[in-house]
């Protein structure tokens, strides 16, 4: 089975993400699949819209192929920050594509699905999706530009959810500015029809307008606890906080993650929040990552949620207390004699001519 679909519907150029069992999680194939057909539509004149979408009824896109990645770490490989590279070019290049991209956030979206759909023009999400970024919870940072995100959004919410791994709905992703529209899940199958005409705008606007209003935004309502809660740089001093005012369950997820991912996820966003561009934001993550890589939390953390699914994970230092400030930052800056992110285009073109081409006149 193919693992994307690329094709040509009328005027829209179309990828679909095709591991329903695996909700879509992304391999490097499937990264360079994906890169490859937007390269080659920037020079097709047929294609005047892109929509991204994924197969099966329980969501866009997971995630990365987080075992292959732990088994990197395990290895020293080195296939981890090729992976990283390519996935963090692909990104970027979708928020700089000439043609609008269209991506139904519908269902699942986390991870390296945040950083296909978190980027593109027009970001649609329905009422099943459940938008996150758990990468505190397996010894990992945000990344695919998922700083960039959270450090941009209101007040400390990002932060929260950076830190957490709180899992969110169209309306708290509309207020954080995750995502641009909602449209109903009954409304998709229309709306990919009407994008065949390849103005992605007003196919959108029908679909919204048909949709009703979206989900209510539960976060955003606690925005000034919140606020108060995650504010300044010192992450023990936010689980105080939270202590404090008897905010039990993010107190709770906050305590189950990683002491080190929390640290240096606060670190990142801080960082984030002070650079200009995605660009330079994938650049830190590709530092910060290469950084955990390294650390034992990382193949722990996997290991627990994903490889035995024990839930059970072994932090190392296995409290904030012990985690050293400076160790977090050495982590954030990662090794030394890393190479730049945009020292040398990543590769594309080869792994599209294995993905079964769609077209629809």
């Amino acid at each position: 089975m193919d693992e994307v679909i690329v094709g040509v519907e009328g005027a829209l150029g179309r990828i679909t993400l095709n591991r329903p069992r695996a909700i879509n999680a992304l391999t490097l194939p499937m990264v360079r699949a994906i890169d490859a057909a937007l390269a080659g539509w920037e020079r097709d004149p047929r294609v005047r819209a892109v929509l991204l979408d994924g197969a099966g009824e329980r969501g866009f896109c997971a995630g990365g192929d987080i075992v292959a990645l732990r088994r990197s770490a395990l290895d020293g490989d080195g296939f981890a920050e090729r992976f990283w590279r390519e996935e963090y070019h692909l990104n970027a290049r979708i928020a700089a594509s000439s043609k609008p991209v269209v991506v139904l956030m519908d269902g699942v979206v986390m991870g390296g699905g945040v950083g296909l759909s978190g980027h593109a023009r027009h970001r649609v999400a329905t009422e099943r999706l459940t938008w996150a970024m758990p990468e505190t919870m397996i010894g990992f940072a945000p990344d695919v530009g998922g700083t960039f995100l959270l450090s941009r959004a209101p007040g400390q919410l990002g932060t929260h959810i950076g830190l957490t791994a709180a899992r969110i709905g169209a309306g708290d992703a509309l207020a954080c500015g995750f995502a641009d529209r909602f449209v109903a899940a009954a409304e998709l199958e229309q709306l990919v029809a009407d994008l065949r005409d390849g103005d992605p705008a007003a196919a959108i606007d029908a679909a919204t307008q048909r949709s009703g209003p979206p989900p209510a935004a539960a976060l955003a309502s606690e925005r000034e606890a919140i606020d108060a809660c995650y504010a300044g740089d010192d992450a023990e001093q936010i689980a105080a906080r939270l202590l404090v005012a008897g905010r039990e369950e993010p107190l709770a997820a906050l305590s189950a993650a990683s002491p080190t991912s929390v640290k240096v996820t606060l670190a990142a966003l801080r960082r984030a929040a002070g650079l200009r561009t995605l660009e330079a934001c994938l650049e830190a993550e590709l530092r910060t990552s290469c950084g955990l890589l390294g650390t034992a939390d990382f193949a722990e953390g996997i290991r627990a949620m994903v490889v035995d699914k024990d839930r059970q994970p072994a932090w190392s230092p296995p409290t904030l207390a012990e985690v050293e400030d400076a160790d977090a930052a050495r982590i954030a800056r990662g090794p030394e004699g890393l190479g730049g992110l945009w020292a040398q285009p990543a590769p594309a073109g080869a792994a599209l001519m294995r993905s079964r081409r769609r077209t629809r006149r």
